[in-house]
């Protein structure tokens, strides 16, 4: 079987999974009102496929690609929670707001481009990068979690930074336990996550998000 071959099929496979995913991405499940702040906050990133799969990016591409493995999801983290902050706190700029979905929509097919080849990229451009989503991840749970009151937020916004730290480290372990010695494995992931960035991005174009 030919490379394009497999590509085709692969992207075939995706798409299958990826439709119903559309429906879900980042809608949240309502979990931030049904548990305590700190558990809700635990829970919420599980709820949206896109930040899951952005979550999981990051470390496989990390444990794949860079050589200080820990340095883009530790920035992702860092910027994660000045943009869930900014969100929080209702100070995110308009012309920025109206960027919030395309950049996760657009962070998901970048990652998952970077997975799927294994492209290493600068370290000062990878932080860049992983810098550039976490922010915008960030402040979309922000602005949800604005809804829970100034203390309460603040307890959910400490879970939520720890379940995010989790999926890092579940990407590192998968990358280099999984995806490391099976290329075509890591082709199909990282070919997956592209295809729900691209769904993503064509139905915001749609209006359909």
């Amino acid at each position: 079987m030919t490379i394009l071959t497999f590509l085709r099929r692969t992207a075939a496979a995706a798409a299958a999974l990826v439709l119903p995913a559309l429906a879900s991405a980042h809608t949240g499940d309502g979990s931030l009102h049904a548990h305590s702040p700190f558990v809700a906050g635990l829970l919420h990133p599980w709820s949206g496929v896109d930040h899951l799969a952005a979550m999981l990016a990051v470390g496989a591409w990390s444990a794949l690609a860079l050589q200080r493995r820990w340095l883009a999801p530790a920035a992702f983290v860092s910027v994660f929670t000045v943009g869930a902050v900014a969100g929080m706190a209702g100070v995110i700029l308009p012309v920025i707001g109206t960027l919030v979905e395309p950049m996760i929509a657009a962070s998901l097919l970048i990652l998952g481009l970077l997975v799927a080849t294994r492209r290493s990229l600068p370290l000062a451009m990878a932080l860049g990068l992983s810098g550039l989503f976490a922010f915008f991840h960030g402040a979309a749970h922000g602005q949800e979690l604005a809804s829970l009151g100034r203390t309460d937020s603040g307890v959910a916004l400490l879970g939520m930074v720890l379940s995010t730290a989790t999926l890092h480290i579940a990407g590192l372990l998968a990358g280099h336990y999984a995806l490391a010695p099976r290329r075509r494995l890591t082709v199909a992931i990282g070919g997956g996550v592209a295809l729900l960035g691209t769904g993503l991005l064509a139905s915001l174009s749609l209006g359909l998000a």
